[in-house]
Order: structure tokens, then C-alpha cells, then sequence
């Protein structure tokens, strides 16, 4: 077998191509040769170490993508953009056009099954917080960066049901473990200072997925013959009140006086009406875009990626944020 992985060296391009090339002692997995698609100019260091094959290109240029997927077996397309620097039309052009050519070269090149990283965006927020979000519900995407998503997938299933090739769609949520971007270790240190801000009284559900977790779920994407053609929540076993997060972390940090400051959950409602019209003015703004929905319910059900896929979390919360915050340290991050 030889897959193709997008968005290395990224967060989960590279925790899936450790697995895919070293194996993982959490999950059953087929080891493999590997064909990585990394931008120009981009360090790729960690990818080579690994030993694994480096292309240049770029999935918002199809002319760079015209031999990528040659050979390929499996397209893990893992690329995307959460947040842009600054314009709206960032997001489109690289999670639903880019999802396009790369899901396109993919079909062209014969490669049997495409999976594709979404996200909890396009699903958008719990209507109940006694109900968690399924597969099944109406999709009511959240902001840009959810339509740009639902978008994606709407062509991924439309390339899936015209027959040219097998997908899979997973929607992860919020991410963490080792590998994490700068904007997490942010995170991190704003809890360190004993004060962080908390939107309402903290009890709203968040799932999140543990990177691991996150790379089963693509494994058992790949392997599972009846996975084609769905699409699988993939988290964390439970969804996890905002206030247990940060308290997780306070107690791992050694956080002497963890005093949370909260302050009315209305300020996110109103943060997030000033994102709408920042957004539709086709700007982005990320301090506000997370303040807008750091009140609301985001916990999914995985329920039927367990039923299908023989889906089983191996991580939980504190393993999982106790082994973040060790990889900071160890590469050299002051947590």
C-alpha cells in the first residue's frame, strides 16, 4: 500500500504519517510507504527524518497537482485553513477549491479511497445541550469557515456519488496532543497566569479529539469496506464542560490560585453578532470569531463511528492534555 497525506507538516498531516510509517502502539495499523504533499518553501525536515516520499505543490493549483496522487492507494487530504489572516475568501479558496482539485487529481490518478478532514463547523452548534449532534442532523454550518467545509463536502459526496471514487468524510473537533500549533500553547499559557476568561458559568459542552483518537478514526476510515460513502464523528468518548477543560490543565500546569474570571455569557452573543458583520464584509478576525462561540454547546455523539468503524478512543482529557503539555516542554515552550 502507498498513501498520499495532505497538510504535512502540519498538526495531523505528521501524527498521521508517524503512524502510517512507524506504526502506533494505540492503534492497529497497516505500515506503509508514504507520499507527503507539502507547500514550496516549506520546511519538511520532520517529514524526511521519517523517511517518508516529500512532493511540492499546492492544492489551489491544480497544475501542481497533476502527478501527486500517481500510485496512490489512499489520499488522507488533511489540508485546510481554520484561520486566515485576514480575508474571508481564504477560507473558500483553500477548504472548498482546494478540496476540489485535490479530490480531482485524486479520481484522475485512479487512487481507490479519498478521506477527508472536515470539522464540527459545518454541523454548527447543539440546539440542546441534552442532545448531542449526530450524522444524521441538518448540517447548519457555522460562519465562513463552516460553509467552506460543508461546501467541501458537499463535493466530496458528489464525487462519491457519481462513482469515480471511494470517500470518507470524518468531522473532528477541537484538537489537541503533541504537534500542536503555537495558537494552542497560547492557550496553555493564558490558563498558566491563574485567570483565564470564562464565558457564562463554564458548564457549556465542548468535544474535543485527541490527536491520536483523531488518527484511529482516519485508520479505521481507510480500513472499514462499508465506511464508504459516510460520514463519522470523531472525538473524544464524552464532550467535556468548558470550566472541566480549563480546570484539567490548571491542575496538570500546577496552577497554584486558579481563579477563572467570568464574565456574562451575553458578550460571546455579542461578540459573535460583530463577527457576522466583520465576516460579511470579508474580513476575519480570529479573537473575535473564538470569543463568539465560547459559550455554545459543540458535543457530537460517536456513536455510530464506534457501531461501523469499531471506533475506541484510547485518550481521555488529562492522558491527553498531560501529554501536550510534556511535548511542549520537551521542545523547549515555556508551560
Amino acid at each position: 500500500m502507498k498513501s498520499l497525506i495532505t497538510g504535512a507538516p502540519g498538526w495531523l498531516g505528521t501524527s498521521i504519517a508517524q503512524a502510517l510509517v512507524n506504526g502506533h502502539p494505540d492503534i492497529d495499523v497497516e505500515t506503509r510507504a508514504v507520499r507527503c504533499l507539502v507547500q514550496k518553501g516549506v520546511d519538511a525536515t520532520v517529514l524526511r527524518e521519517l523517511g517518508v516520499e516529500v512532493v511540492e505543490g499546492d492544492i489551489c493549483d491544480p497544475s501542481t497537482l497533476m502527478n501527486v496522487a500517481e500510485g496512490i492507494d489512499t489520499v488522507f487530504h488533511c489540508a485546510g485553513l481554520i484561520h486566515p489572516k485576514l480575508k474571508i475568501e481564504e477560507l473558500f479558496q483553500v477548504n472548498t477549491r482546494g478540496t476540489e482539485n485535490m479530490i480531482t487529481a485524486s479520481a484522475y490518478a485512479g487512487v481507490k479511497r479519498f478521506i477527508y478532514v472536515s470539522s464540527n463547523s459545518p454541523a454548527g452548534c447543539q440546539r440542546r445541550r441534552d442532545q448531542l449532534m449526530k450524522e444524521s442532523d441538518r448540517p447548519r454550518p457555522y460562519k465562513a469557515y463552516g460553509k467552506s467545509k460543508y461546501q467541501a463536502e458537499c463535493i466530496v459526496n458528489n464525487f462519491h456519488d457519481q462513482g469515480k471514487i471511494e470517500t470518507v468524510i470524518i468531522r473532528p473537533c477541537w484538537f489537541y496532543g503533541p504537534n500542536q500549533p503555537a495558537r494552542q500553547s497560547r492557550f496553555f499559557t493564558m490558563i498558566k497566569k491563574g485567570n483565564p476568561l470564562v464565558f457564562g458559568d463554564g458548564n457549556n459542552l465542548r468535544s474535543m479529539s485527541y490527536v491520536d483518537n483523531i488518527v484511529q478514526g482516519l485508520i479505521l476510515a481507510e480500513k472499514v469496506e462499508q465506511a464508504n460513502g459516510q460520514l463519522y464523528w470523531i472525538a473524544d468518548e464524552r464532550a467535556y464542560p468548558t470550566i472541566e477543560i480549563y480546570q484539567t490543565i490548571a491542575e496538570l500546569l500546577e496552577v497554584s490560585e486558579f481563579k477563572p474570571r467570568h464574565i456574562p455569557g451575553f458578550s460571546s452573543t455579542i461578540a459573535e453578532i460583530n463577527d457576522t458583520l466583520i465576516q460579511a464584509a470579508g474580513v476575519y478576525w480570529t479573537e473575535m470569531h473564538v470569543a463568539g462561540e465560547m459559550a455554545k454547546d459543540i458535543g457530537c455523539s460517536i456513536e455510530k463511528a464506534k457501531k461501523e468503524l469499531g471506533y475506541k478512543p484510547t485518550v481521555a482529557l488529562r492522558e491527553g492534555m498531560k501529554r501536550s503539555i510534556a511535548w511542549c516542554r520537551q521542545n523547549g515552550m515555556e508551560i
